[in-house]
């Protein structure tokens, strides 16, 4: 190979970090429009053409149309996120702004999620474009804001306002998946090919107001605590999917072990807590509303739920909810996104599987269902088929899964140049 796609890839993700583009979901951040201006830069440096758009001030995402535009082949999006969550320094060792680099890993919001990717996609697009090897399909690359909020002024504003610029697309990369585990002292590669649905819900009781030293039987705050007693205790059944399936007859190879599939998933160590999420239902309180005064009874109390269903659990899962918390509390959905779920099979599948043997050869594939929601949501209205692809092969003492929204997000300098690398490859098969 005459170019290097990996050169510049530590480097731009250092820059990218030091971009604070903190998305506090309340449109009180910086916004993404400095990040989008170094991208748009970075693409125009060696000669691609791309157009940043504002869905509103400061919130902004980059466009750039690449690769063969004559080919008669569909159109592949290939896409990243440019908004972070926000970081509290104290809590961190270094400065989450810095890009510092100590013991061979990259510091800094975002590292993991998801400039890390940006950074990989630039230099490998960056390399290709200087050397002139530019893939013989068409590509559209998306850095859209917003995607840590639910994607609102991002991608489904894009979808929503901009559809023709993803005319001819019918598959798309982005986030999260094609990182590395130890599964039975075998890497195995885990690739995103299916997300659960996001089901926010305000749970409200309502009870009758009074003098906090009387009694009162009719108590809203209790009503509420007894309903997210009952919904905290609750076992949601393994329910696993195809991908899940398939990943459970992987651990079963790759450990000569058989059992139930929390027995399975218990092969992952401390990632269970993602990839354990991937085979049921699952409900979390996360805030509390009620009263104005220590003595006095509230009339009404409100809880917020976050709940999250697996692919074809959309018409059941609320209802169920409904009936674990009791006709004392009532259930309000807010926000509600579908469950995805794609086959894993197909060329781009093949691209994925032979990028990532190119690099090791050793490596075991395995397709999962992501507990969290990415711009896949987004595309999917347009009838684009999405993976989570970002190559990393990691330390097997790494507890990655922890660092996305974590205290000291990082990612070694030696994997980003492997998924540099493997996602060059990956661009001349797809």
């Amino acid at each position: 190979m005459a170019y290097a796609p990996e050169t510049e890839a530590v480097d731009i993700c250092r820059d990218l970090i030091r971009i604070d583009t903190s998305n506090y979901g309340d449109d009180s951040g910086p916004g993404e429009r400095a990040a989008a201006e170094y991208v748009a830069a970075s693409l125009a440096e060696v000669g691609i053409e791309s157009e940043i758009i504002e869905s509103m001030h400061g919130r902004a995402s980059v466009v750039a149309r690449w690769g063969n535009q004559q080919s008669s082949r569909p159109g592949l999006l290939v896409h990243g996120h440019l908004d972070v969550v926000p970081a509290q320094a104290a809590d961190w060792t270094v400065d989450p702004f810095a890009g510092e680099i100590v013991d061979g890993y990259l510091f800094g919001r975002g590292a993991v999620d998801m400039k890390d990717f940006d950074a990989m996609l630039l230099s490998v697009v960056r390399a290709r474009q200087r050397a002139g090897v530019i893939p013989d399909r068409p590509i559209l690359l998306v850095f859209t804001a917003d995607e840590e909020a639910g994607g609102v002024w991002g991608a489904h504003w894009l979808v929503e306002h901009r559809p023709e610029l993803f005319e001819g697309c019918t598959e798309a990369v982005g986030e999260v998946g094609g990182f590395s585990t130890e599964i039975g002292g075998k890497r195995l590669y885990l690739i995103e090919s299916g997300e659960k649905g996001i089901a926010w819900m305000r749970l409200r009781a309502r009870g009758t107001a009074g003098h906090g030293s009387m009694r009162n039987d009719d108590n809203a705050l209790m009503h509420l605590s007894r309903g997210l007693l009952a919904l905290g205790e609750h076992e949601w059944p393994a329910e696993p999917g195809p991908s899940m399936q398939r990943l459970l007859a992987t651990v079963r190879e790759l450990t000569g072990s058989d059992g139930t599939p929390d027995e399975l998933l218990e092969h992952f160590g401390p990632a269970v807590r993602m990839i354990g999420a991937g085979v049921r239902n699952t409900t979390n309180a996360t805030m509390l509303e009620a009263g104005y005064k220590h003595n006095v009874v509230p009339g009404e109390a409100v809880a917020y739920v976050d709940g999250r269903f697996l692919p074809g659990h959309g018409d059941t899962f609320v209802p169920a909810v409904e009936g674990i918390v009791g006709d004392a509390v009532s259930v309000e959905p807010y926000i509600s996104q579908p469950a995805l779920e794609y086959v894993f099979e197909g060329d781009l599948v093949d691209a994925m599987t032979v990028a990532l043997h190119s690099q090791d050869p050793d490596a075991h594939i395995a397709p999962f269902v992501m507990s969290g929601g990415t711009d896949a949501k987004a595309w999917d209205k347009l009838g684009i088929t999405s993976f989570g692809f970002v190559p990393l092969r990691l330390p097997t003492d790494l507890d990655f899964t922890a660092l996305f929204h974590g205290v000291d997000e990082r990612v070694p300098t030696t994997s980003l140049e492997f998924g540099a690398t493997v996602f060059d490859t990956f661009l001349g098969l797809a």
